[in-house]
C-alpha cells in the first residue's frame, strides 16, 4: 500500500530530482493563491470536453477523500469551477485540484483555502452538457496521468509519481532527503566547486 503520507514530507524539487521531466508539469500549471500548503493524494482523473465542465462537477461527488482530481480540459476560454464547486470538494475531503485549464471566483478559494493549480482565472463559467470521462488516462501540463497515480504539489509546482513506482520513488526521495540533512553548507559548497570546476576543465574552460 502507498505511503501517502510520507509523500507530504517530500519537496517537488526533490522528487523532480529522482523522477524523469516527463512527470513535471509544466510551469503553466501553477497554484492560484499562496503561500500555497504542500499536499499529496492519489489522483482521481477527468476528462472535461473544451467549453464544459460538467466531468469535473460530477468528479465531486465521485472522487475519495483526499484524492487530486486532475483534469485535461484543452480550453482556456471557461471556467471548470467555481467557489461552491471548489467548497464542495473541500467539504467531502478532495485535497486539491490540478487543472489544465481556468478556475473563477478565486477569493472565495482562496479565502476557504481550497489548494487549487490551474492556468489562470476567467469569469465565464462552461457548460454542464458534454460527457467525457473519469478515470482514464489524461494529459495535464504535459503529463500524462493515471488514476491513482500520487500527485504531489506545492510552490514549486506539480510532479507525478507514477503509481507503480511510488514506493521506490519514496524511498529514494526520502534518501536524498537523509543526505541532503547531513550536509553542512561548506561541505555542499566543497563539493560543488569540485564538480563546476571538473565541468569546467572537461568544456576546455581555462579562466
Amino acid at each position: 500500500m502507498t505511503d501517502i503520507a510520507g509523500y507530504h514530507g517530500v519537496p517537488t524539487t526533490t522528487l523532480a530530482d529522482v523522477l524523469n521531466r516527463e512527470q513535471v508539469m509544466d510551469i503553466g500549471v501553477r497554484p492560484l493563491w499562496g503561500p500555497v500548503p504542500r499536499v499529496a493524494g492519489p489522483a482521481f482523473t477527468v476528462r472535461c470536453e473544451p467549453g464544459d465542465n460538467l466531468m469535473l462537477h460530477a468528479a465531486i461527488y465521485r472522487a475519495g477523500p483526499g484524492s487530486v482530481i486532475v483534469v485535461e480540459s484543452g480550453d482556456l476560454d471557461h471556467a471548470l469551477a467555481g467557489g461552491n464547486v471548489c467548497a464542495v470538494a473541500q467539504r467531502r475531503g478532495v485535497a486539491a485540484f490540478v487543472l489544465d485549464g481556468l478556475i473563477r471566483d478565486l477569493t472565495e478559494v482562496r479565502e476557504a483555502g481550497f489548494p487549487v493549480y490551474a492556468r489562470g482565472v476567467i469569469p465565464i463559467p462552461g457548460t454542464k452538457k458534454k460527457v467525457g470521462s473519469l478515470g482514464e488516462p489524461v494529459r495535464c501540463g504535459g503529463v500524462l496521468v493515471q488514476a491513482g497515480d500520487i500527485v504531489v504539489a506545492d510552490e514549486e509546482g506539480v510532479v507525478v509519481a507514477p503509481a507503480g513506482r511510488a514506493g521506490e520513488t519514496l524511498a529514494a526521495a526520502r534518501a536524498k532527503l537523509d543526505k541532503e540533512a547531513g550536509e553542512t553548507l561548506h561541505d555542499w559548497e566543497s563539493q560543488h566547486r569540485k564538480r563546476i570546476d571538473e565541468a569546467l576543465r572537461a568544456g576546455g574552460f581555462t579562466g
